[in-house]
């Protein structure tokens, strides 16, 4: 039997060690970062355009300074699909090291755009539903990664807000896009918990700006609406400022609240919103954006699902002579008054 002598077995282990963190360093040295990182932002909807402003921010405080060491090619448009796809092919052949994109649509059609290329994609307010984004939220796989908007569960909450607060609507009225990728997923969620709850949906599918000002016109013509409430779906036309526009006219004639969505829909009459903060979703992209730029694979790192944020409006509240609940009013993030 060989017996090793202690000194050697230590000294060997240490030499190793040494050894593998050495050639850790000359690999690292071998990836050569860019001087200044391109990133390309599609901002896919006006609603959402300060989800850019809170990437950047936090980018800023990571240490990306815009003119130094990253630069941004921040690009908008409106629930426009061909001008999604060809501002990604515009980051693709400006050879972007990261595009940076939201709402759904968008993303989706950069994760279709970019594969082949090398150019991870980060997104935010984002379905992952029915739509093939990712493969899971811990692992999403292939080149991408993001902040997910966990829309067909927030329907559901938005329902009980809704219930808590007018407790007397047994009728709710949903008016949706049928092609839009959270619907389904919402409906499967929401029409249960409404039954168990007692209540009667009132449903309408449309799938453009101007079916939805029809159906509205058509609801507002009948002697009775036969509805108690309105309830904002997960998609673009209830979320976007001209739906919602038509949604609360409506909604006026007829002297009816309506349960929110988005952050804006609060501020402009409905009785609430709950939903994640838009510049904080920008700013946990921005943390992710970091981890890629550091050297980790996009698609091993996990999803965020940032927690929703309810503003109530206390003055339409008022206007409608609805009682609310002081344990409701605490739970609030926000009172407006």
């Amino acid at each position: 039997m060989i017996h090793l002598n202690k000194s050697y077995t230590t000294k060997t282990l240490i030499s190793s060690l040494v050894l593998i963190v050495l050639l850790i360093i000359i690999i690292n040295c071998g990836k050569e970062k860019p001087e200044i990182y391109h990133i390309g932002i599609l901002s896919g909807a006006k609603t959402f355009d300060d989800i850019a402003d809170g990437f950047i921010s936090k980018m800023s405080e990571l240490g990306y300074i815009e003119g130094k060491n990253v630069s941004y090619d921040h690009q908008k448009s409106d629930f426009d699909l061909n001008r999604y796809k060809s501002i990604i092919k515009k980051f693709i052949s400006d050879k972007a090291d990261l595009i940076f994109v939201f709402p759904t649509e968008p993303a989706v059609v950069a994760k279709e755009s970019t594969l082949g290329t090398k150019i991870p994609v980060v997104f935010a307010m984002t379905g992952i539903e029915r739509n093939n984004l990712v493969e899971s939220v811990s692992r999403p796989g292939g080149n991408i990664t993001g902040v997910r908007f966990p829309g067909p569960e927030l329907t559901v909450r938005r329902l009980d807000i809704l219930i808590e607060l007018v407790p007397e609507a047994k009728r709710v009225y949903i008016i949706y896009d049928k092609n839009y990728p959270n619907t389904l997923m919402a409906l499967e969620g929401l029409r249960p918990a409404a039954a168990s709850s007692g209540i009667k949906l009132i449903e309408d599918s449309v799938s453009t700006i101007e079916e939805l000002q029809l159906k509205l016109a058509e609801r507002s013509k009948a002697r009775n609406i036969g509805m108690d409430a309105i309830l904002l779906m997960p998609d673009i036309l209830n979320n976007s400022i001209a739906g919602f526009e038509l949604i609360k006219k409506f909604a006026d004639k007829c002297k009816i609240p309506i349960g929110g969505g988005m952050d804006f829909t609060a501020d402009m009459g409905a009785l609430f919103s709950f939903v994640p903060n838009n510049k904080e979703q920008g700013e946990l992209a921005a943390v992710l954006a970091n981890k890629i730029f550091d050297g980790v694979p996009a698609g091993t790192i996990m999803l965020i699902t940032p927690p929703a944020k309810l503003r109530i409006n206390y003055k339409v509240i008022q206007e409608l002579n609805i009682s609310v609940s002081e344990g409701l009013l605490s739970r609030a993030d926000e009172i407006i008054r």
